[in-house]
């Protein structure tokens, strides 16, 4: 099987593309390249066959809504206030995103450092993280590598739609555990007795006399933190801070303009949906069968999608359910300037990597969503594209799907 083919029926199989937009891939790969499909011989071309029957045949994805778990708030999310992780070693990590993505550096107390992303959101890295053992690895045959076409800059990254497009694993030495969102119309106590209405248990996190916050849980356990914060109330001062880590390259030129989308795990991505839908009032997209990418107001999007054990495999009844979990992927940011070209030259000029991610939709120079995934120093995958608010749109495969 050409990998091309190859690659379709992998995004297939893990819900990143619907049965239609396979059928509509394998009808454009053999009006593009009949003779090297023809090549393959009768034997592989009845296996294919075999396999997109055996794929077409099947059910049709589940899109059915999950319930809302309470009466809709009413509220709407206005501010991303910040994402906060642990790393092992965090001054590095911050030092890394001051440098590529000018986020300036607030504070930084020898135990976490807090960092503005532009001037619409927040990150504070923390320090002390202790990762997971790593599992033991299993023994693969080493495939054959196949030479990239000289000149073509996807070749490193093809195949991974968006969201994907991850490249060697490498430890991953920082994790996602916290993000908090400013929400409207807020008064603290309200704030709090619609929580408690909802049997959410909310714990105060005020700061001062203008910043207060409630943390609870998501339906996977994730601290989700709600606070008071709007553009208006924003803090307005400069950040002048630093870290001990010295600057690992000389800064780019980029400014981050929006939150393109979160990369949200979760044991049960329709209750999930349902959860952040009701309580902070984001808007569902189009239901995948394993994902949905959600709208948060107009601070960006998050696509919810299934992980922490789902599977398309039988289930057995006897067995106890999987432990429920929820974790954040990946990230991606919209910066300008974005020229494909240029940003993947200053990433390669600091030695990072440029994994290619068009969301399937070939070559970046063409196509609707541009993007690369990178890897900061504490081996967490981030993202960097060219969407903005005004073409969040872009993502979307064919039919409005995001792959």
């Amino acid at each position: 099987m050409s990998d091309r083919l190859a690659r379709l029926f992998h995004e297939y199989d893990r819900g990143r593309l619907s049965r239609r937009q396979l059928l509509q891939a394998l009808g454009m790969a053999v009006a593009v390249r009949p003779l090297v499909v023809l090549g393959q011989g009768q034997g592989q071309g009845q296996a294919q066959g075999q396999a997109a029957g055996q794929r077409q045949a099947g059910p049709p994805p589940d899109t059915t809504p999950a319930p809302p778990p309470f009466a809709s708030t009413g509220w709407k999310t206005m501010l991303l206030d910040h994402f906060s992780c642990q790393a092992v070693d965090y001054q590095k990590e911050a030092a890394y995103y001051a440098a590529l993505m000018n986020w300036k550096i607030r504070s930084d107390d020898g135990k976490q450092a807090v960092l503005d992303i532009g001037d619409w959101g927040g990150l504070i890295i923390r320090g002390g993280y202790q990762p997971p053992p790593a599992p033991t690895p299993t023994p693969t045959p080493t495939p054959t590598p196949t030479p990239a076409a000289a000149g073509d800059p996807a070749a490193a990254g093809r195949g991974a739609g968006r969201g994907g497009g991850r490249g060697p694993a490498q430890p991953r030495q920082v994790i996602f555990d916290n993000f908090c969102w400013g929400i409207e119309p807020w008064d603290t106590k309200k704030v709090e007795a619609e929580l408690k209405k909802r049997g959410l248990n909310p714990v105060a996190d005020h700061q001062g006399k203008d910043f207060q916050s409630f943390h609870v849980k998501d339906p996977d356990g994730f601290d989700l933190q709600i606070s008071n914060g709007n553009l208006k109330n924003r803090r307005k001062d400069a950040a002048s801070g630093k870290t001990a880590a010295p600057a690992p390259f000389e800064s780019t030129a980029w400014k981050s303009v929006w939150l393109d989308h979160i990369s949200f795990q979760c044991t049960n991505y329709k209750e999930t949906v349902a959860f952040y839908g009701a309580l902070l009032g984001w808007k569902p997209g189009r239901d995948t069968g394993s994902q949905n990418q959600c709208e948060i107001g107009d601070v960006g999007d998050t696509i919810i999608r299934r992980g922490g054990g789902g599977g398309r495999g039988p289930v057995d009844p006897s067995a106890p359910p999987p432990p429920r979990r929820a974790t954040i992927d990946h990230i991606a940011f919209g910066i300008q300037p974005f020229d494909p070209d240029a940003v993947q030259a200053e990433l390669t000029k600091r030695g990072l990597s440029a994994r290619v991610d068009t969301g399937g939709g070939g070559d970046i120079h063409t196509s609707n969503y541009k993007s690369y995934h990178t890897t900061t120093p504490n081996g967490y995958d981030l993202q960097i594209s060219a969407t903005t608010k005004a073409n969040r749109s872009a993502g979307s495969g064919p039919g409005g799907e995001d792959l």
